[in-house]
């Protein structure tokens, strides 16, 4: 395979076509929420961070535990049709 200028862009930076780099998970669950709510959210992904008495705090406790929950939810949220122009305020301060 002949190197490229843009493959060897992204030999040196693998986080360049990374579409979670950057993104923590305190802002996709606030993303998530914000967009469907908790009822939705729980239809979506049934797991009782999401289904009984939720918040986001208790919802990161529960995802930083527990892989297979995390990658559903990292999934959702990269399957979301986010519109553009609702992309993070700037005065998000998460």
């Amino acid at each position: 395979m002949t190197n490229t200028p843009q493959r060897d862009a992204i030999l040196q930076d693998p986080t360049q076509h990374d579409p979670m780099h950057g993104v923590t998970l305190k802002m996709i669950v606030t993303r998530l929420e914000e967009k469907y709510g908790w009822e939705e959210l729980g239809k979506r992904i049934n797991i009782k961070c999401f289904t009984n008495d939720p918040s986001i705090s208790s919802s990161l406790k529960f995802l930083r535990r527990t892989p297979w929950a995390r990658e559903k939810v990292e999934k959702l949220y990269l399957q979301t049709d986010w519109n553009p122009k609702s992309v993070w305020p700037t005065d998000w301060k998460g």
